[in-house]
């Protein structure tokens, strides 16, 4: 060890923090999982129909994203199923382009009800 003191500060309410003399490097472990690929989380609740989107995570494949998941996102038992999807297999519309992209269902008068006859003789339609 050093005979010098060590430079202190305990700004933050952290308590007393080196501010030298700490390595500033990343880890090469901290490296590898910078470059393992981002998952989308999808969780379905007890009582939900449907999966619902809860966050993101990183991690090097299917299986450990599901068990990071269910680590990470169900801790108190919340969800029945979980899916993880690779945030790059993802395709979405652009919410600044929604009247140009969903405007064309519009025109198609023969999609609404009305533009039928329903025949006396039908019930329960």
């Amino acid at each position: 060890m050093s005979d010098r003191p060590l430079d202190l500060n305990a700004e933050g309410g952290h308590g007393a923090v080196p501010m030298t003399g700490v390595p500033t490097e990343q880890s090469p472990a901290a490296a590898a999982r910078r470059e393992w690929p981002l998952w989308e989380v999808f969780v379905r609740a007890r009582r939900g129909l449907s999966h619902v989107h809860v966050g993101s995570l990183h991690a090097p494949d299917a299986e450990m994203a599901v068990r990071n998941a269910r680590d990470l996102y169900t801790r108190r038992q919340e969800g029945v199923s979980i899916w993880v999807v690779r945030a790059e297999d993802i395709t979405a519309s652009s919410p600044d382009e929604k009247d140009a992209f969903f405007d064309p269902a519009g025109d198609k008068i023969y999609r609404h009800p009305t533009f039928y006859e329903v025949p006396a003789g039908v019930q329960h339609l």
